[in-house]
């Protein structure tokens, strides 16, 4: 398709089948390790060695997938028929994830946790990566490319985060026998099946949805034979570029800081704040106007400071935010816990930082999309599959290794498993706390740094495309 505004009906498919992955990354940032970890016993070291493991694979699978999708020829073109055939086996896998077996139990399962993280990140993997792919395909526009991702990153964000909130709200919520909801076995098994079924109509709602277009995207290359060593040379050939550096270094960065954070998210509400299950719903429902907040101020962003300067402005003030509210606290600055304003507080605090992370989402994905014409003209060949796939994986590969350093500085501060609020020293957990903050901003620190050595702006994208005839 050529530079024209895509339709809002267009806009609302693509973007509706983000919720799959944000669901995904929902459970997988936010409550595996605490449900693996803290209700089912397992060591949270064995929790992040599974995760680890899991993560192997995806160094071997993502880019593939990429290029495979770049370079497949059906009547329903390049992405769709990866779309179509992950729906039905990752929702089966996402359920089974908070429904191991009753025979196992503790570090019992490990050896099933690393296998269900494998299956469910490498089928997310063949429906995410072709489908982030068709919006290098759907405009060559600047800034429609930029609204676009902005409909992608508020259903991803918003599905997530109602999943979160009926998970928090309605299902991990207390029992008779059981006075903290988030150590309600039973929520987390019926939360298996909500959360699959959302992935299965947001996958098949995305895919029918934009199966109309098919027949006005990019046509694979010419078909060749190669060898898996090709393959990969091929793909780091098209990668070799300064820009493409930057936001991989920046990706790498800023998705280890995110699953440290979201992995210690639900934690740090629950034993440095002290609110209840129903507060922690309150907080995950309001990343809801975070998500609208950002779908408006994105494309704004984007035309004004365009993206690369946008995303440093926004990353800098959002950074900034999200650990101030910890610090205070080790200062004995924040109100203390059951203090009616410290809720109403936190919550203000949170839903301007996260709309920023949105935009800031947003705007990096976006310069992902320009780099496919930049490419294009030093390669001759169009790889959109290549480029996302590259930096999907290395945002699911090192925030997975978030989730891994989560589990190291649980270890670190001495934190116990299967504790409850009452049973941990506020040493222990300022002892986290003190620990997290530091590690956090000096991965946002370098996140940024990186971010400002790309070097597509607005003029170097159109002159790439007046080299190709599309200008």
């Amino acid at each position: 398709m050529s530079s024209t505004k895509i339709g809002i009906g267009s806009k609302l498919a693509y973007g509706f089948g983000s919720i799959a992955f944000g669901v995904k990354n929902n459970g997988f940032d936010y409550f595996l390790l605490f449900f693996y970890s803290q209700v089912m016993g397992v060591s949270a070291s064995l929790v992040s060695a599974a995760l680890a493991i899991a993560l192997v694979f995806d160094a071997i699978s993502d880019p593939l997938i990429g290029y495979f999708s770049d370079n497949t020829r059906t009547r329903w073109g390049r992405r769709h028929p990866y779309m179509y055939a992950a729906a039905v086996p990752v929702t089966l896998c996402y359920f089974f994830l908070w429904n191991p077996p009753d025979q196992l139990s503790g570090d019992e399962l490990f050896p099933f946790l690393v296998a269900i993280s494998i299956l469910v990140r490498t089928l997310i993997t063949v429906y995410e990566i072709p489908s982030s792919a068709l919006v290098a395909e759907m405009t060559d526009d600047y800034d429609e490319r930029t609204s676009l991702l902005s409909f992608r990153y508020f259903f991803g964000w918003t599905g997530g985060t109602a999943m979160a909130t009926v998970a928090t709200l309605m299902l991990l919520v207390p029992t008779a026998a059981i006075s903290d909801g988030m150590f309600n076995v039973a929520g987390y098994h019926q939360m298996g099946f909500v959360a699959a079924g959302f992935i299965f109509v947001a996958i098949m709602v995305s895919a029918l949805g934009t199966h109309s277009l098919i027949p006005k995207l990019k046509k694979p290359p010419p078909k060749r034979v190669l060898s898996i060593a090709t393959i990969y040379k091929e793909i780091f050939d098209t990668l070799a570029t300064r820009s493409f550096a930057a936001l991989f270094l920046s990706a790498m960065f800023g998705a280890v800081a995110t699953g440290v954070v979201a992995a210690l998210a639900y934690l740090l509400y629950t034993f440095l704040w002290g609110f209840t299950s129903q507060q922690i719903g309150y907080i995950s429902a309001s990343v809801v106007i975070s998500a609208i907040l950002a779908l408006f101020i994105s494309p704004v962003i984007s035309k004004t400071l365009g993206k690369k300067r946008g995303a440093i402005a926004v990353g800098v003030l959002a950074f900034t935010i999200n650990p101030a509210p910890i610090v205070l606290r080790l200062l004995g600055l924040m109100p203390e816990n059951g203090d009616p304003i410290l809720f109403p507080l936190y919550l203000g605090i949170i839903v301007v930082d996260v709309a920023l992370i949105i935009v800031y989402q947003t705007l990096g994905s976006s310069m992902i999309a320009d780099l496919v014409e930049d490419a294009e003209v030093r390669t001759n060949k169009r790889s959109e599959g290549v480029f996302f796939a590259s930096v999907t994986f290395i945002r699911k590969t090192t925030q997975g290794l978030g989730v891994v350093a989560a589990g190291w500085l649980l270890s670190r501060s001495g934190f116990p498993e299967g504790a409850t609020p009452a049973e941990v020293p506020i040493s222990v957990v300022h002892d986290l706390a003190m620990v997290y903050v530091p590690a956090v901003v000096l991965l946002w620190s370098l996140m940024i740094i990186c971010v400002s050595m790309y070097q597509v702006d607005r003029t170097k994208h159109e002159e790439n495309l007046q080299t190709l005839g599309r200008g």
